[in-house]
Parts: C-alpha cells; sequence; structure tokens
C-alpha cells in the first residue's frame, strides 16, 4: 500500500446553525453553543423538520391518495392525505396528553406506522421503531436501553412483548389490528386525541410540533442489528432528517413521473423500522406521493401491484431484486420502475436482470449511522457506448455523496500481521481507483452519535470524520467502490481478495441464484475462499459443489488464486431482515459449527 502522505487541511464541520440539544439521559457530549444569533427571532432561516412535510401535503392536495394498504384480512384500505393527516394528529394529541416522551414502535408495514412516525414527532416526542424480527430478549433490551415510556405494536408481535411486560408492567402498551374496521386500543388512541383536540379550540395541525426550537434535538433512535454485541441506538435528529428525505426525493427521482401514474406510487418493500425506511417516510410525503404498504415480502403480490397499480418507485436490497427478477411472475414492464437499490453491495449481473425487466437501478450506498442511503452512483451518457459488462460495472459502483452532503472519501488504512485493517490517520488515499482505504464522511447526514454510548461514538468520529468500516478504491472521476467490508476481506497467499468481487463474478455462473464467500483457513496459503451457493429453481439438485470449482477454474475468468477451494451448495443463504447475508453465521458454519446452533 503506498506510504505517500500528504495530510488534508482541516475538516470542514457539518453544517449546522443551531445549538446543539440532547436528552438528558444521553451521554453524547455538547457541542459549544454561538449565542451571536437569535435563530427564534430572524426571517431568513426556520428550524428544519420533516414532520413539516404531512401537513403540507394535506393543506396542498387534501385529496391526494396518500395510502393503499391490503389489511391483515386481505381487505384494501385507501386514504387520502387529508385523512392521513387528521389521524396523525389525533395520535400526536393523545400522545402529548398522556405526557409519552419515548414511544416505541414494533410494527410491519402498516398505516399505523406512517401515522405514528409523524404523530410521534407532532406530539415533540421521539420514536424507537425496532426491528420486530428480533428475538424477545433482544426487543426488551432495546427497548430498556432506549428509556420508552410507551409502545405501539402491531396484533402480530404483541407476544413478543411478553418480557417486557413483566419487566416494566407499568409502561401502556397500544395495540394496532390492522384493521379495515376501526376499532381496538390505537383506534381509541387516535379518535381520543382527536376528541381532544375538538374540546380546546379545534387546532388540528396548528396546535402540534412542526417546527422545532432545536433542529439538533432527538426525533428519532434507530438500532442497528447488534450481530456480534448489543445493538447500538443511533440518534437522529430533525434536520438531518429533513434533509436526507430531500436528498432522496432528488436522488431516488420521487418526483420524477416516469410513468402513467400522476404522482410517485412508491412500495413499501423496504422496512419502515430500517433506519426509519432510509427517510423515505417523509421523502414519499414530501412529494405527495401515494404509500403502498405490504405487511411482508410476498413476490407475487409485489409483481402484482408492479403491474396492476403503476408502482413507480421502490427500494430494496440486492437479494430481494434477485429473488424477485427470478420469480415466476416475472415479466418485462411496460413502464420503467425506478428501484433504489441498497443495503449490500450488488452485481453487475444484477443490474443488467433488473434492467432487462424495466426496473432501473438507483445504486446508493450507506448505513443506519448515515441515515440509510447517502452516496449514489450516478449513470453517465457516455456509458451508452461502453461494452456491456463494462457499463454495469460502472453502475454497480457506489458513487458520490448525495446533494445535501459533503463528498464521500476513501482514507488510507494499514494491515497488521493478524489480517486487521485500520484507518492510518485522516489521509487520503490516490484516486487511481487502486489503493484500499475505508469509506468516511463528514456533514449533514451523519447521525449525531450513539446514544447512552460515548466511547462508541468516540469511536465512530475518530479524527473528525465518520467512519464506516468498509474497505472502498476511489476511482478518477471521484467516485467510490466498495471491496469489503474490513473483516470480509479473504488473505490468501499474500493476496487480498475482495468477497464482494469473487461473488459477483460466481453469480454470472447460469444456474447460480447468489453466492456468498468466506475465508476459511489452508495449510498452504493461510487462508482461501470458501462460496456458499443457492441454485435457480429449475437447477435445485442438479449442481454440485466440485462442478462450480471448475467452471470457475476453465471457464470463468476467475483468477486462479480466487478460485474457491470449497463450494457448498444451499437451499438458502442466511441474511438480516433486511436482507443483508450474515457472514458471521457463514464463517461458523465454514469452521464446522452445527447448522442447528447458528
Amino acid at each position: 500500500m503506498s506510504t505517500a502522505l500528504t495530510r488534508l487541511s482541516n475538516l470542514a464541520s457539518q453544517l449546522i446553525p443551531s445549538s446543539s440539544s440532547s436528552s438528558s439521559s444521553s451521554s453524547i457530549p455538547k457541542r459549544k453553543v454561538d449565542h451571536s444569533h437569535d435563530y427564534a427571532h430572524t426571517h431568513h432561516i426556520h428550524q428544519l423538520t420533516p414532520t413539516v412535510f404531512l401537513p403540507r401535503a394535506a393543506a396542498i392536495e387534501p385529496n391526494a391518495p396518500a395510502i393503499y394498504h391490503k389489511t391483515a384480512n386481505g381487505t384494501i384500505v385507501r386514504r387520502s392525505y387529508a385523512e392521513t393527516a387528521r389521524r396523525s394528529a389525533g395520535l400526536a394529541y393523545f400522545v402529548r396528553e398522556k405526557g409519552w416522551k419515548r414511544v416505541g414502535i414494533l410494527c410491519t408495514n402498516t398505516p399505523a406506522f406512517l401515522e405514528a412516525i409523524f404523530g410521534i414527532a407532532g406530539a415533540g416526542a421521539v420514536n424507537v421503531a425496532i426491528n420486530y424480527r428480533l428475538k424477545a430478549e433482544d426487543i426488551c433490551w432495546i427497548f430498556e436501553h432506549a428509556d420508552v415510556d410507551s409502545i405501539l405494536v402491531d396484533f402480530e408481535f404483541e407476544h413478543l412483548l411478553k418480557g417486557f411486560r413483566e419487566k416494566f408492567p407499568h409502561v401502556p402498551i397500544l395495540v394496532d389490528s390492522d384493521s379495515e374496521i376501526e376499532e381496538g386500543q390505537y383506534e381509541d388512541a387516535v379518535r381520543e386525541g382527536l376528541e381532544y383536540d375538538a374540546a380546546h379550540g379545534g387546532l388540528g395541525w396548528d396546535g402540534l410540533e412542526t417546527t422545532v426550537q432545536d433542529e439538533d434535538s432527538l426525533i428519532a433512535l434507530a438500532y442497528t442489528s447488534g450481530t456480534t454485541a448489543n445493538p447500538k441506538g443511533v440518534e437522529y435528529t430533525p434536520r438531518s432528517c429533513y434533509l436526507a428525505a430531500i436528498a432522496n426525493v432528488i436522488e431516488s427521482g420521487l418526483n420524477s413521473h416516469i410513468s402513467t401514474a400522476d404522482r410517485c406510487h412508491y412500495l413499501w418493500t423496504l422496512p419502515m423500522f430500517h433506519a426509519m425506511g432510509w427517510t423515505f417516510p417523509w421523502a414519499v410525503t414530501a412529494v405527495r406521493g401515494t404509500h403502498y404498504t405490504i405487511r411482508k415480502i410476498e413476490y407475487p403480490e409485489i409483481w402484482r401491484l408492479l403491474k396492476d397499480e403503476a408502482i413507480s418507485h421502490f427500494n430494496a436490497a440486492p437479494t430481494v431484486n434477485t429473488l424477485l427478477c427470478a420469480d415466476k411472475n416475472a415479466e418485462k414492464l411496460s413502464e420503467p420502475v425506478r428501484v433504489t437499490v441498497a443495503a449490500s453491495p450488488p452485481t453487475a449481473h444484477l443490474f443488467e436482470t433488473m434492467e432487462n425487466l424495466n426496473l432501473r437501478p438507483v445504486h446508493v450506498y450507506g448505513l443506519t449511522e448515515t441515515y440509510g442511503p447517502i452516496t449514489k452512483g450516478y449513470h453517465m451518457p457516455e456509458w451508452r457506448d461502453l461494452e456491456t459488462k463494462e457499463k454495469y460495472a460502472r453502475m454497480a459502483r457506489q458513487g458520490h455523496g448525495h446533494v445535501t452532503s459533503l463528498p464521500a472519501r476513501v482514507i488510507k488504512t494499514k494491515q497488521d500481521d493478524t489480517g486487521k485493517w485500520e484507518s492510518d490517520g485522516v489521509v487520503d488515499v490516490a484516486k487511481d481507483g487502486k489503493e484500499i482505504g475505508e469509506i468516511v464522511f463528514v456533514g449533514n447526514i451523519c447521525a449525531r452519535g450513539y446514544y447512552k454510548d460515548a466511547e462508541a461514538t468516540r469511536k465512530l468520529f475518530a479524527g473528525g470524520v465518520s467512519h464506516t468500516g468498509d474497505l472502498a478504491v476511489w476511482h478518477p472521476d471521484g467516485s467510490i467502490k466498495i471491496l469489503d467490508r474490513a473483516k470480509d476481506i479473504i488473505i490468501s497467499g499474500g493476496e487480498n481478495i475482495s468477497s464482494l468481487a469473487l461473488e459477483s463474478m460466481l453469480v454470472t455462473h447460469p444456474d447460480i441464484l447468489e453466492a456468498a464467500c468466506v475465508g476459511v483457513a489452508d495449510e498452504r496459503w493461510g487462508e482461501a475462499p470458501k462460496a456458499f451457493v443457492t441454485l435457480k429453481e429449475s437447477r435445485k439438485g442438479q449442481v454440485k459443489g466440485e462442478e462450480i470449482i471448475q467452471w470457475a477454474k476453465n471457464t470463468s475468468g476467475i483468477s486462479r488464486f480466487m478460485v474457491p477451494k470449497e463450494v457448498e451448495v444451499l437451499d438458502e443463504l442466511p441474511k438480516t431482515s433486511t436482507g443483508k447475508l450474515r457472514k458471521n453465521i457463514l464463517r461458523e458454519w465454514a469452521r464446522g459449527s452445527a447448522r442447528e446452533e447458528s
């Protein structure tokens, strides 16, 4: 690796014009406050919050369709922006009058979840939306760590709160029945809030928090997956949520009507709990788009909606797109659909497959700590003349920083004798597409820190930048390309093998649906790649691992040192709830751990 170091000038600080606020129980250090300007009494600036997008949409276009939802019993529910705003306001008044400050959310993608995002913030409270696929004890731990004083739960997941209820019997829980019949605890809360508002002047949203006193306060806590340690509560602020949402409007083209639909028709395949749905609850609402909410991923139903409801946009991880394209209902759509792809690096092969179905990928990259997407792989007109393989390879880059962020950077790293990578100061790598470094960020779409974890926050912002742990190269055109997570690089005989690069090559095999690679011990080379693959439906049970190895050696063009030592064919790869490969599980399997114990 290059040792030529050119020290950078002082990093630009985050462009935050307001004072730092915090929860009283947060241990995140406060910034010094500049009192030279009193923003409450100026006319050229206001404190930013995305909550304003809902009442604004209802005021501009009250009859616009806000929600299309198939309930738990299969009934279609449609609501306008006027109705959605009214219901969210009702919840806000209820939350405020109860004095709740931290409201947990344990729901799948439902209208109640969407309403709660706006209603909780409208009450001046903080939402803590978490993954309902977690174990009950993990859910209990997160809600306790977040100091929630109330919880909204979908009826399907109420049983997961048994342990929490036993430990905290006085924390009220609202159950949403997700029915077309407006009955039950959640509906009663909405009605009670509306009745309270009517009895006190009927102010609606004018009496709620559509502006904030401090845009750097908390609006939400988004918890990381915590596969190797306790999850971390990532602190989201109104300002950054607003700017991330605006960036997603632009970068994903939510305000561009590319179909016969008269507005954005956004399909909720992405869980709303995941990094606050990458801020798309706010972004779609900002353009008065229709939210198509679905309780779970069912590929035939998704294809029905794509074909019958003129879906114009959706977000999904590469694995979801892979399985969607492989579904028997897949066929080329009559009009293009913009698909924002993130969560794990996609392959060029996947993008080519998607485009053949008129699913137009918008490739973004980010983390929970960056409110979801923070870079985009921009498509350049001159790429049209490139050879197909090269064109899609460039499309699979992670690209450049979002319009409301500062540019993405790749900084120098070093590798010790154990193969561990760490940052070597805060010095940029060469923009040559070769030198490996770590992706870092500074700017408006970086989270404030980790809730009640000052040490983890210090590590996150070491050197004045927000670290990602992702290794990448920086191309001459300024775009970044991820090679791997630092822990996923395979070091074989002194060669650094990107597991992502190897996976990208393996999925070009005509029978392979998905591939995941990890390192295994090797007496000669120290470490060698092992591949776990799944097969296309028509080829299951007909292809052996050794056949794939021979293809890799003799047909694929894969470099000899990258050819997998072993290939194991699985029915399904282990994944997180958001579609990321669980390579920690695969490494355990590769070491011979029993599958039942994983």
